[in-house]
This record gives structure tokens, C-alpha cells and sequence, in this order.
């Protein structure tokens, strides 16, 4: 006996997911673990949304995608079609709730569930198609590149965070907007710290250069700590806005930030030179620490809504 349409569509979309789940853990162990700190259903949306962000990161990013297929190296022309081509089946898919790419299906279904509209994915992938022809940044489109590529994904995360909560529609709109900056700053500090721990390897084995005035080869002290001033401030900004975060999120977010902090620390105390040369990270015992004490520290009450009065 067949499955009836309904129970066919939700086996699908459970399909879906799963296969969401298995990108990420096959390509970030790190955030892996750190998902498992959300809550259902948060945790699912979360890998949908991130499993999409890998998929596109990887056709700009991979030095060595199509060798596999017996095509050799992709060049950038063609890397700029399956881009654009992820990016379409992502659009119709917004709009008619299927799609036979099972990454673009599940992350899809997270869209069209918790709000997720075209005004946050359009700038995503506009981001990931400026790698394909920008190697430098100035300013206004280093801005521009950050927002596209990192603020977005926070805001994607928020609107599966509100939507999910136990919150009236009306309300959910009003705790979107109040944390949304917040969330922005994160990604911001993210991707920066990224920046930074990659420097060398963006610019020798990808040719990018995304700090305007920063080469590689050159950086000095007083540049990094430039660099990681400006991404303090933004993970301090963030900081403010996470103990209001729904419980279902709060932990895992502030883990994620605690992570990124201590990454921060361990590149300010790391010379500049050796920065230039190899890609610093923080050790797994280090790691370890952060997120037990970040898994401690979460559990503080949000502040300013009925939600933590009734004691979520």
C-alpha cells in the first residue's frame, strides 16, 4: 500500500533533514557538537539552514571541486552557474515547498516554517558569488561582504529562535527586532575572527585579501589588535543580548560566542607574524572548558519578557 501524500511529503522532508544533519557533521565537527546544545526543533532548523551555507561555501571555496568527477578544477565562470543554479533552486523552492536537491528541500521547509524570506537569502548568496570575482575589499565592500555572508545567517537563526518560542506572533515580531542587532554583531564577529585565524591561507591558496590595507606577508601587532578591537566590540554587543534569548538557543548561542572569544584572546597573545604563517586555533582541552562553563553560565533568566517570568 502506497503512503498517502501528506505522510509521503513528511517522510521526504524527514529524509530531508537527515541529510542536513549528516553535511554538517561531515564538514564541522566543531559546530556539530555545539548544535546538539539547542533544543528540538530548533537544533533541526539550525543544521537546515547551516547545511545550505556549507553547500554554497563549497562550490565558491573548494580548490579542488569537479577533480572528483573527472573534470579537473573548476573555474570560477563555472563555479558562478552552480552557484546560480543553487541559488535559483533555492528561490523556487521558497516558493513551491519541494525540491529534489535534499539540502535546498530541507532548508526550504526551515524558510517557509519560520519566516525566512528572500530578503535574508538573496544578500547570502550575492555574498558567496563576490568571492568568485573580488580578491580585495574596501571598506563599504568589506561591509557589505560581512552582512551577506555572516549577519544574514545570524538573522536566519534568530527567525527559527522567535518562531519557535512560546510567544504570541506579536510579540515574536517585537523580540525579532529587539534582537536582531545582536544577533547581526555575532556573525559579524564570526566572520571576522575568521578573517583573521585564515589570513594566510585566503590569500595564498584562494587570493583573497579581505582587511583593506592588511597584507599578509606584512602584518604587524598593532594591525591585529586593530582587527580584533573591532570584533570585540561586536562580540560584546552580543553578548548583552544573549541572556534574553529563549532557553531553547541560549546555551548553544552562548557557547558559540565563548568560543569565539577565546579564540579572540589566543590570536591577540599570538605574535602577528605567526599569524601570517599558520592558522591558529583553540586547543580541545581549551574547548572543553569554554563549553562547560559556557553551558553554566546560560542558564541565567531573560530578562523583560513574560516568557521568564512564567519560568521558561
Amino acid at each position: 500500500m502506497s503512503a498517502s501524500p501528506v505522510a509521503g511529503d513528511e517522510l521526504y522532508t524527514r529524509a530531508a533533514r537527515s541529510a542536513s544533519a549528516q553535511v554538517i557533521e561531515a564538514y564541522s565537527t566543531s559546530f556539530g557538537r555545539a548544535a546538539r546544545l539547542l533544543h528540538e526543533p530548533v537544533r533541526t532548523h539550525v543544521r537546515c539552514i547551516y547545511a545550505l551555507v556549507r553547500i554554497a561555501d563549497e562550490i565558491v571555496d573548494c580548490p579542488d571541486l569537479g577533480i572528483g568527477a573527472g573534470s579537473g578544477v573548476l573555474p570560477p565562470d563555472e563555479r558562478a552557474r552552480r552557484l546560480d543554479a543553487l541559488e535559483a533552486e533555492t528561490v523556487a523552492a521558497l516558493g513551491s515547498g519541494f525540491s529534489t536537491n535534499l539540502v535546498v528541500h530541507a532548508f526550504a521547509a526551515t524558510a517557509r516554517e519560520c519566516d525566512i524570506g528572500l530578503d535574508l537569502v538573496r544578500p547570502f548568496f550575492a555574498s558567496m558569488r563576490t568571492d568568485l570575482v573580488t580578491s580585495s575589499h574596501d571598506d563599504a565592500s568589506l561591509s557589505t561582504y560581512v552582512y551577506g555572508s555572516a549577519e544574514v545567517v545570524g538573522l536566519m537563526c534568530l527567525r527559527v529562535f522567535v518562531a519557535t518560542s512560546a510567544d504570541a506572533p506579536p510579540e515574536r515580531a517585537r523580540l525579532y527586532e529587539r534582537w536582531a542587532p545582536g544577533a547581526r554583531r555575532l556573525g559579524a564577529a564570526f566572520q571576522k575572527l575568521n578573517f583573521l585565524r585564515d589570513l594566510a591561507a585566503d590569500e595564498s591558496d584562494l587570493g583573497r585579501t579581505y582587511f583593506p590595507g592588511v597584507d599578509a606577508a606584512h602584518l604587524t601587532d598593532e594591525q591585529r589588535d586593530a582587527l580584533l578591537d573591532d570584533a570585540d566590540l561586536d562580540l560584546a554587543a552580543a553578548a548583552a543580548v544573549i541572556p534574553q534569548l529563549p532557553r531553547s538557543c541560549r546555551r548553544a548561542v552562548q557557547t558559540a560566542h565563548d568560543l569565539f572569544a577565546a579564540l579572540s584572546r589566543r590570536l591577540r597573545s599570538t605574535p602577528a607574524a605567526a599569524i601570517a604563517e599558520h592558522r591558529v586555533s583553540v586547543p580541545p582541552t581549551a574547548k572543553l572548558r569554554v563549553v562547560a562553563h559556557s553551558a553554566l553560565s546560560a542558564y541565567r533568566p531573560r530578562l523583560g519578557s513574560a516568557s521568564a517570568r512564567a519560568g521558561r
